[in-house]
């Protein structure tokens, strides 16, 4: 009885709390700028499901940057819909991609061609991939 009243007594202050927020997934984005068939960037990013992320790569002293990329991740429907937008000198586009885990796409973000690869972090497939690029890294160190 007593054991029943504290529970009562504790239901409340969890029901004010509200639901809690959903966990965010880590993902991890490969992605390929082309622009007039040259290569602009190709950042590999982590991030979270469900926050922006935002690189840009600037020269040293450079004034304007080399390439600005915002990703808008989110999961929905055991799909991952990306919106994209890219900024290229001369260039710039928006677009939103659904992908599938592991999935590689390919688009055209105004004139700028767009390849974007999305991964769960610590999924098998991201595992392999980083131990395939740790076995390139030892290779190159020992030639």
């Amino acid at each position: 009885m007593k054991l029943m009243a504290l529970l009562l007594c504790f239901a409340p202050a969890a029901a004010l709390a509200g639901p809690r927020p959903p966990s965010r997934q880590p993902l991890y984005f490969a992605v390929e700028l082309r622009k007039d068939g040259r290569v602009v960037g190709a950042p590999r990013l982590l991030g979270l499901e469900g926050r922006p992320i935002t690189v840009e790569r600037r020269q040293p002293g450079a004034e304007r940057y080399d390439y600005r990329l915002v990703l808008q991740p989110n999961l929905v429907g055991g799909r991952y819909r990306v919106g994209l937008d890219v900024d290229v000198p001369g260039a710039q586009g928006h677009s939103d991609v659904t992908l599938l885990h592991g999935e590689v796409k390919r688009l055209e973000v105004g004139p700028i061609q767009v390849e974007l690869m999305v991964l769960k972090v610590d999924s098998p497939e991201f595992r392999a991939l980083m131990d395939a690029a740790g076995r390139e890294r030892a290779a190159g160190e020992s030639i």
